[in-house]
């Protein structure tokens, strides 16, 4: 697991970049972390890992940004993959895997994550908007989600796993 120490972001600089495969364990730890907090399901640390670095070699699955103290530690990642709308066309992001540090929430981490992928979206031709799911339970994140001017659009997730 990775270990991080008590630094506040007041007492730090936070910066976001561009993921990368040195990132891919810390970020496959921080998607088993979530799954566990948030929905209390625990993942095969392999399989995620593995899930985690082929995104990273084809960016036309998606894109990792995380969220690094000045001395380079990660605090917090998002994750985008793209949905292609033919009603609008163009291409919505979807925001997943969205995780910020136990020792770093509530103080604009995920904010500032949130900040870049908009500004990246709204700066890309042909992408139309932003999207993304949370637990039903999980009052928090919508109501950090609804701050960021995220509206629920009256669709119900559905699926059908396979594995």
């Amino acid at each position: 697991m990775t270990q991080l120490t008590g630094t506040t972001v007041s007492e730090i600089k936070i910066t976001i970049r561009n993921a990368t495969h040195d990132d891919a364990e810390t970020i496959a730890d921080f998607n088993c972390r979530l799954a566990a907090e948030t929905e209390d399901k625990p993942l095969d640390p392999e399989t995620v890992r593995l899930g985690v670095s082929a995104l990273l070699s084809d960016n036309r699955r998606g894109k990792y940004f995380v969220a690094c103290t000045s001395d380079g530690q990660i605090v917090g990642q998002l994750m985008h993959t793209f949905e292609w709308s033919d009603w609008r066309n163009g291409d919505i992001w979807w925001l997943q895997s969205v995780y910020v540090h136990a020792d770093y929430r509530r103080q604009g981490v995920f904010r500032k994550l949130h900040q870049h992928l908009e500004q990246l979206a709204e700066s890309t031709p042909g992408v139309v908007g932003l999207r993304l799911y949370v637990e039903n339970e999980n009052d928090r994140a919508q109501e950090t989600y609804r701050s960021l001017g995220f509206v629920e659009p009256g669709y119900r997730v559905m699926e059908r796993m396979f594995n």
